[in-house]
C-alpha cells in the first residue's frame, strides 16, 4: 500500500457561510458556525487516506480538548496518529474562516501548539520514514522545521512534497531542494513566478477551476480541471496535495498525480467544510469516472 507520511499543522477550523466577503470595516452577517477539524497537514493526511494510502500525521496540538477532538477524528480517518503530541503549554491551533456562497474564503490561523514543531517531531519522522515514503510538509509550522524535514528525508532517501503555503515564509529566502513544490496561482505570483519556482525539480501550479500547470525544467504541461457547481473551496488545495502525494508513492507519474489531485479538489469544492468535503475514492469514481 502506497506511504505517505505528512508533517505539519493540525487546527480546529470555526467556519461560516456569508452572501459575500467582508470587506474591511464591514460587519456581515452570517450561516450558523461549524467546528471542523483542520489544518492543511491534517486534511492532507486524510486526504492521502480516504483515497487508499497508509497515512502518518506527525504534528501538534494543544492538551485541551480541541487537541483530543483532533486527534480522534484523524484516528477515525484511518490515519496513523502516533507522531501527534500534546503540548502542555499552548493550546491547539485554530483556523478562522469565512466562506461566501459562490465558494471563494478567506482563512485566517492562530497557530497555537503548531507554532511549537521543532526536533522531537523531526526526530519521530527519522523513526518511522522509510525510502519508499513520501514526505508532505507546508508552511503552517516553524520554517526551520520545515527544512529540518526536507533535509531528513532527503538523507534517507525519501521524496518530498512542499505546499508552500501560506508563502509568506519563503519570501525573500533560497527556496527549499524539493522533488514537488506545490502552489496556488496567488502563491506562486507571491514567490517570484515559475521563472524562480523552476528550481524544484517539479513545480506544480493550481489554477482553480482552471486545472494546474506542471513545470519540469523547461517543459510545461497544462493539466486540464474537472468542471464542478463549487460550493466550498476551502480544502481543494488540501485534497490536491494528499492526492498528489498518494498518487506519486504508489509510482504514478508526476502528469497522473496532478490529474488525480486535479479531481480529488474539484470533489472537495461541491461539499462544505474542509474535512467533510475530503474524497474517498468512491466519490472520484462516482463523480469522475476516475480510479484512485
Amino acid at each position: 500500500m502506497p506511504s505517505v507520511v505528512v508533517v505539519g499543522s493540525v487546527n480546529m477550523d470555526l467556519a461560516v457561510q456569508v452572501e459575500q466577503l467582508p470587506r474591511p470595516g464591514d460587519t456581515v452577517l452570517g450561516e450558523r458556525l461549524l467546528t471542523i477539524p483542520g489544518g492543511k497537514g491534517a486534511n492532507q493526511a486524510v486526504a492521502a487516506a480516504r483515497l487508499g494510502a497508509t497515512a502518518r500525521m506527525i504534528g501538534r496540538v494543544g492538551r485541551d480538548a480541541f487537541g483530543h477532538e483532533l486527534v480522534a477524528g484523524l484516528r477515525e480517518d484511518g490515519v496513523d496518529v502516533s507522531g501527534i503530541g500534546f503540548d502542555p503549554g499552548e493550546p491547539s491551533g485554530v483556523a478562522l474562516i469565512v466562506v461566501e456562497k459562490g465558494g471563494q474564503n478567506t482563512v485566517t490561523v492562530a497557530p497555537g501548539a503548531n507554532a511549537r514543531l521543532g526536533a522531537d517531531e523531526v526526530a519521530r519522522l527519522r523513526a518511522v520514514l522509510r525510502r519508499r515514503d513520501v514526505v508532505v510538509t507546508q508552511l503552517e509550522i516553524p520554517l526551520e522545521t520545515v527544512l529540518a524535514v526536507i533535509a531528513c528525508a532527503h538523507e534517507l532517501g525519501a521524496r518530498v512534497v512542499l505546499n508552500a503555503a501560506p508563502s509568506g515564509a519563503l519570501t525573500g529566502r533560497p527556496l527549499p531542494d524539493v522533488d514537488v513544490l506545490v502552489v496556488n496561482e496567488r502563491e506562486a505570483d507571491d514567490l517570484g513566478g515559475p521563472a524562480r519556482l523552476g528550481a524544484a525539480k517539479a513545480l506544480v501550479v493550481t489554477l482553480g477551476a482552471e486545472g494546474s500547470v506542471l513545470y519540469e525544467g523547461h517543459r510545461e504541461t497544462r493539466v486540464d480541471p474537472r468542471r464542478v457547481e463549487a460550493v466550498d473551496a476551502t480544502a481543494a488545495g488540501d485534497a490536491f496535495v494528499g492526492a498528489l502525494a498518494l498518487a506519486l508513492a504508489r509510482g504514478d507519474s508526476l502528469v497522473d498525480a496532478v490529474r488525480l489531485g486535479n479531481a480529488a479538489g474539484a470533489a472537495t469544492a461541491t461539499k462544505f467544510g474542509a474535512r467533510p468535503s475530503l474524497p474517498t475514492a468512491g466519490d472520484l469514481k462516482r463523480l469522475f469516472g476516475v480510479t484512485a
